[in-house]
C-alpha cells in the first residue's frame, strides 16, 4: 500500500484514480502530477516501485501544490479572515447561512440545520356565562 502525503492510497486502483484520495488533488491535477513524474496512469498502486512513489511525492512538492493539512489550514484562515473583517461572505459564514448566493426561503436546510418549529398554543375553551 502506497502512502503519499500521509494518505494510504487504495492498492487495487489505478494510480490516476487513487491520487484524488488526497485532499486537494482532483482528476486533472492527478493527471498533471503523473505526467510530470513520468509515471504511467494505468499502473496499479500495488505495482508502484519505491522510486516512482518518491518521484510522485517530489513532483507534488516541486509544483508547489498545497494538499491535506496545509490546504485545510489555509482555507480555515481565509474564512476566519473574512469573518474578522466583516465582509458579506464572512457574515454569512458567521450566521451559518449559504455563502454563494443560494436562496434561503425554501431550501438551505443543509446549512441552516433542521427546522425550528415555532409552537402554537391551543386556546382553552372559555366557560360560557
Amino acid at each position: 500500500m502506497a502512502r503519499i502525503a500521509g494518505v494510504d492510497l487504495p492498492k487495487n486502483k489505478r494510480i490516476e484514480a487513487a491520487l484524488p484520495y488526497i485532499y486537494g488533488v482532483g482528476w486533472s491535477l492527478s493527471k498533471k502530477i503523473l505526467k510530470e513524474a513520468n509515471v504511467s496512469p494505468d499502473t496499479r498502486v500495488f505495482n508502484l516501485t519505491e522510486e516512482e512513489i518518491h518521484r510522485i511525492q517530489s513532483t507534488i512538492v516541486n509544483l508547489g501544490i498545497k494538499i491535506e493539512g496545509d490546504l485545510k489550514k489555509e482555507i480555515s484562515q481565509n474564512i476566519k479572515r473574512m469573518m474578522d473583517i466583516g465582509c458579506y461572505r464572512g457574515i454569512r459564514h458567521r450566521k451559518g447561512l449559504p455563502v454563494r448566493g443560494q436562496r434561503t426561503r425554501s431550501n438551505a436546510r443543509t446549512r441552516k440545520g433542521p427546522r425550528k418549529i415555532v409552537g402554537t398554543k391551543k386556546l382553552e375553551a372559555k366557560p360560557k356565562e
